[in-house]
């Protein structure tokens, strides 16, 4: 059988290329790329999975309000750079009218697309990429799933973001592992500023339990890299916090970043397991966590420990990380656990809570929204 082709169809302006003020880019002056936009093409382009292919309106194009001899120097320029780094478009569509017109050519309609609408290609697992809300409608005319890149949110992309480098991970994970994902989005890019930290986190659910983790507290950082290791996502987080005050403040806010990035990640969590629960020894230790993503935060703890501190981490904390997790994440989290050595209690209980993650997570063919009310 024959494999259909898959297509990103990608905006130009404010997605590739800063878009300027007056929405005109009519000038090499004016040329700039967004950051990390050309690193994550040529990857993508090296990975060959995905034609390229860009569509971008441009307002009165060819009008004395935007002459196209303004237009094509740096619009031709761009190119040229994109091919130096190997990144070439299989088309380029340019719509030319103005949004009063409603023209059926111009984003979102699908009038210069109906090359890609007749069965050569495999539409839902292809993806609009763009800055606007008009870009995530072109996907849902289009049948693909979409990626919004910028400050905008919405419910229909399967990936908010500012960061380049999430949108190609996604991509890369997902014709790698021939994953169908519409309606479920399983990356979350989440970035948190305080006077306290300074905390970015990139999470791929569908990992391979690949962890980049500086927290600057060791034990901290080894019990998130059994989060890694046993739930099987991919983690990148860097977290610089006060510690010459405490480590409240950088546990907490990790905690807090990284129950984001998963109620991110999941979406409308269509079509998961939604639950987990998973025991495990450690020794003489016993960890049991149980785990909901059900929308609503709730934290049972069940825990004593007989030290202040383990590994430079106060014993007290581990009840607020879980707690602050369940209320970004918003998922019930059960946690019951008994031991005489705490490092093998706190290791068990990061360890049991890894694998009810992975249970929960998990994708049911058929399943749809796992709730009778039709909505988590």
């Amino acid at each position: 059988m024959e494999m259909k082709k898959k297509a990103l169809f990608i905006d130009r302006d404010g997605t590739i290329i800063v878009e300027p003020a007056d929405e005109q880019i009519d000038s090499l002056a004016k040329l700039e790329f967004l950051p990390g936009a050309i690193g994550a093409l040529r990857q993508l382009a090296a990975e060959r999975d995905y034609e390229l292919v860009m569509v971008t309106n441009q307002d009165g194009l060819g009008t004395d309000s935007f002459p196209e001899a303004n237009f094509w120097p740096a619009h031709e320029k761009m190119l040229k750079i994109l091919a130096g780094e190997g990144i070439h478009f299989a088309a380029i569509y340019i719509d030319k009218t103005f949004a009063h017109e409603q023209a059926p050519t111009r984003k979102p309609g699908t009038a210069m697309l109906t090359d890609y609408l007749g069965g050569e290609y495999d539409l839902a697992q292809s993806y609009v990429i763009g800055d606007r809300i008009t870009d995530v409608q072109l996907g849902a005319n289009l049948g693909c799933p979409s990626i919004l890149l910028g400050g905008l949110q919405d419910d229909r992309a399967v990936l908010c973001t500012n960061d380049w480098q999430a949108i190609q991970q996604l991509l890369s994970a997902n014709a790698r592992k021939s994953v169908e994902i519409p309606h479920l989005n399983r990356v979350g890019v989440v970035e948190r500023s305080t006077k306290e930290t300074d905390i970015r986190v990139v999470l791929n659910i569908d990992g391979d339990g690949r962890g980049e983790i500086v927290t600057g507290i060791g034990f901290f950082d080894h019990l998130l890299d059994q989060l890694v290791k046993h739930s099987g996502c991919d983690l990148q987080l860097r977290v610089q916090g006060d510690l010459h005050i405490d480590e409240h403040h950088s546990i907490e806010d990790t905690a807090l970043a990284l129950g984001q990035a998963y109620a991110q990640a999941l979406g409308d969590k269509y079509g998961i397991a939604r639950y987990g629960h998973f025991a495990l020894p450690m020794d003489e230790a016993l960890a049991e966590v149980a785990l909901d993503f059900s929308g609503r935060p709730w934290l049972v703890w069940q825990a004593e420990y007989h030290r202040e501190r383990v590994g430079g981490m106060p014993t007290e904390m581990f009840h607020h990380f879980f707690k602050s997790f369940s209320d970004t994440a918003k998922c019930n989290l059960n946690i019951r656990v008994k031991g005489q050595n705490d490092h093998h209690q706190i290791e068990a209980t990061f360890k049991a809570f890894a694998k009810a993650i992975k249970m929960a997570v998990q994708r049911q063919p058929g399943q749809g929204i796992p709730s009778t009310k039709g909505v988590l």
